[in-house]
Parts: structure tokens; C-alpha cells; sequence
């Protein structure tokens, strides 16, 4: 038995992060469904995205829905990206620093890797490392 973790965010406007992420990081939409689907959904919801399941930075699953309330991304949780190559870690960053914000620069630690955080344009935020 076992499971797998995936990401799954909530979004004000889902396709358009998920283009986000594919043009930062790579990537295509595997799948897309609607609320138009759901019985008894008002008119004005029909188009928003209930489930986009998207791969980024190779074979990774990443998930999104449209919310029906405000989104609010904090801190407590963090998607987190580990690179083989430093010049793939460095375009990961400086790509979804775009209209974000920079939280700590992507760096070589005393550790022996590189790492730095960015909070994206939509408020997650992301730990890039570099073994």
C-alpha cells in the first residue's frame, strides 16, 4: 500500500496560472473539466475550471480549480522544486519571480546547495534547490 502526495491549488483565475507555470517552468495541461458540467451551477460559473491537472519541471503533477471564494496563499505551506542542473534551478527562479516577489535569492548555501525562495505573482511560494 502506499500514496502519492499531489499539489493542488486553489486559484482566482486557473488558466491563466497554469500558463504561468508551464511558461516558468515547462510543462503542458493533461487535463481540463468545467463547472458547466454540474448540474445547477449558476450561468456565470459555467467556464470556471474545476479540475486542470498540468505536469511541470518534467513529470510533475500540479492540480488547480477555480475557487468560488477569495484565495489567500501564506507561508505554512510550500511547493518545492529540486534541480540536478544550476542553470534549470536559476530560470525556475528568476521565471516565477515575475511579478512576485523575492524571498530569498537563489544562492549557494553553507550547505553545499543552492537554494532561494520565491513567492510567486499568485501568493505560493516556491523553495528552488540545487543539489
Amino acid at each position: 500500500m502506499g500514496a502519492k502526495i499531489n499539489s493542488y491549488l486553489m486559484s482566482e483565475d486557473a488558466r491563466v496560472q497554469a500558463d504561468f507555470y508551464i511558461g516558468s517552468l515547462g510543462g503542458e495541461i493533461q487535463f481540463l473539466s468545467t463547472f458547466a458540467e454540474t448540474p445547477g451551477i449558476p450561468e456565470e460559473m459555467k467556464d470556471k475550471v474545476m479540475h486542470l491537472a498540468l505536469t511541470v519541471a518534467g513529470a510533475n503533477t500540479l492540480m488547480i480549480s477555480d475557487s468560488f471564494e477569495p484565495v489567500a496563499y501564506n507561508r505554512s505551506i510550500c511547493l518545492s522544486l529540486n534541480y540536478d542542473d544550476e542553470s534549470e534551478a536559476r530560470t525556475a527562479y528568476f521565471k516565477l519571480s515575475e511579478g512576485g516577489e523575492s524571498k530569498y535569492p537563489l544562492a549557494l548555501q553553507p550547505w553545499g546547495a543552492y537554494y532561494g525562495e520565491v513567492v510567486d505573482k499568485f501568493g505560493v511560494t516556491w523553495m528552488i534547490t540545487k543539489q
